[in-house]
């Protein structure tokens, strides 16, 4: 679970950098969290330079989650 009374801002667009490899990480609307999970909507994926658009939603377990960003 996330720390102890932390909550991930909803309906905000966030970078969700992933452990499995450094390189890549996910872009979009943080729409919901449920316990481990976070389902991003109007996602895309960022490899390097590169981004591609994610057709559906993209589900995330913590446990592959390094660090996310808020994006102003």
């Amino acid at each position: 679970m996330w720390p102890l009374g932390f909550r991930l801002p909803l309906l905000r667009v966030v970078v969700v950098s992933l452990k499995h490899d450094p390189n890549s990480a996910l872009r979009g609307v943080l729409w919901q969290s449920r316990g481990p999970w976070m389902v991003l909507r109007e996602a895309t994926a960022i490899e390097g330079r590169v981004e591609r658009a994610l057709d559906g939603e993209a589900l995330v377990h913590r446990e592959n989650v390094a660090f996310v960003q808020v994006v102003p």
